[in-house]
């Protein structure tokens, strides 16, 4: 899927500044100008009703129609308006007296109305030459329509400048995180001169450059204890057949180094059967539910298969306490013989191991309790880690190759649960949680 492209942010922001600042000085533009033409409509309106005051008023003093004195009065009050023109008739629609007339072309707006005079009216039609000031309104239209185009313009430049400016930090942010490798993420982005709104950013990124420095480092021992555990079995395998094949051999001894090559593959399956079980699990393998009755009988059937090398380290192993629970039976079982496994190998001699079971609410707890060496605190956040070992020194490689914790871990993982370890004055105690949907 082809990702779109969203384009230049300062852009973005001055185009979008520069049609806001359009609409806003439109707006402004639009209020004067309306403003301006109901001021010339209120104008016009109250000139009209002057007119139509001082046309009745001369009616009424020459009383009856009397054409001379009317049209001297008239001729008299219409001298200077060129943009006025009045037209009297009478009843029947003669032509009592008309002014100069307004050029032709030209918008009016007139008025009409009656003046009584004893027994006749005249009717009276008045009539406003309104073109200079829609000439008015037309420049002042024009003009504000350049203004708000070149404010538009102006605001717009100013604000791409304003923005690039105000998008600097971003981009030397920008450039520091581009120079970031693999060799470098142990360096944190500068935020010093960063503006409050990009700190969280600074402080989200630099977080996130640690743990990925520590995983990377931590897939960077992961690779080397691999090797390791996967050179030991093939030196000794090509070891032990180069000596096989320098001169002739019996069967009995062919079949010695067989034997041997054989436990050694064993190993080297083991290991790789582990790693795939943790790959699936880290690719997001849930665990099938089923109903279990006892997890004590589980931890008991377990121990029985440890029974051999309980007795070999001159242990005692106790289950204490019992649930019910929804969970898979065979992962449950792996992770039992896992801490079994890895309690017999460090507990006392002469001490009991104990499988302690309690359900926590919605949640059940399997944890294996021995007796030995005080783990560490420093060492309790890796213990569930791939190859980890607190003994760094590997005593015990030959028959644990440090797989077991981390694969208890992945089956918490799978049955949305998680792990616990804890160790003082001699006790540890390492297990997992498993939430019961039931």
């Amino acid at each position: 899927m082809r990702l779109r492209h969203g384009g230049s942010l300062g852009r973005r922001l001055a185009r979008w500044l520069a049609l806001l600042t359009l609409a806003g000085l439109s707006l402004t533009c639009l209020g004067i100008y309306m403003a301006t033409a109901l001021s010339f409509e209120e104008r016009q309106m109250d000139t009209l009703r002057q007119q139509q005051l001082q046309v009745t008023h001369l009616i009424g003093e020459a009383g009856e129609v009397n054409h001379s004195a009317l049209t001297h009065k008239l001729d008299d009050a219409m001298v200077g308006r060129r943009n006025m023109e009045v037209t009297l008739t009478d009843a029947e629609g003669r032509v009592l007296y008309t002014s100069s007339s307004v050029p032709g072309g030209h918008r009016i707006i007139d008025v009409r109305f009656e003046v009584p005079t004893g027994a006749s009216t005249i009717r009276v039609l008045l009539s406003l030459d309104v073109n200079d000031d829609d000439r008015v309104l037309e420049r002042l239209a024009r003009t504000l329509i350049a203004a708000a185009l070149a404010g538009a313009v102006v605001i717009a430049i100013g604000g791409y400048t304003l923005v690039q400016v105000g998008l600097r930090p971003v981009r030397d942010l920008s450039s520091q995180i581009q120079a970031l490798d693999a060799d470098t993420l142990h360096q944190h982005l500068d935020g010093s001169a960063q503006p409050d709104e990009l700190v969280p950013l600074v402080t989200h990124v630099n977080g996130l450059l640690v743990r990925l420095h520590k995983a990377y480092e931590q897939l960077e021992a992961f690779n080397a204890d691999v090797a390791h555990e996967l050179f030991t079995p093939l030196a000794t395998l090509m070891g032990s057949t180069e000596i096989a094949l320098r001169k002739a051999r019996d069967v009995d001894t062919l079949r010695d180094v067989l034997g041997a090559h054989l436990e050694e593959m064993q190993r080297m399956s083991m290991i790789v059967q582990d790693m795939l079980f943790l790959s699936q699990a880290d690719r997001g393998a849930e665990a099938r539910r089923e109903n279990i009755d006892s997890l004590a009988g589980i931890a008991s059937a377990v121990a029985d298969l440890h029974e051999a090398a309980i007795e070999e380290a001159g242990l005692q192993l106790h289950v204490d306490g019992d649930a019910t629970c929804a969970a898979d039976v065979r992962l449950l079982q792996r992770a039992l013989s896992n801490l079994i496994g890895n309690a017999t190998r460090h507990a006392r001699p002469q001490s009991t191991v104990v499988v302690k079971i309690d359900r926590q609410g919605k949640e059940v707890a399997l944890r294996i309790v021995n007796q030995g060496h005080t783990i560490p605190a420093e060492h309790l956040p890796y213990l569930f880690n791939r190859f980890y070992r607190v003994d760094v020194a590997r005593t015990d490689a030959a028959r644990n190759h440090g797989l077991g914790l981390a694969i208890v871990a992945a089956i918490a993982r799978m049955h949305g649960g998680r792990t616990m370890a804890e160790s003082s004055h001699g006790i540890t105690s390492i297990g997992l949680v498993v939430p019961d949907p039931t």
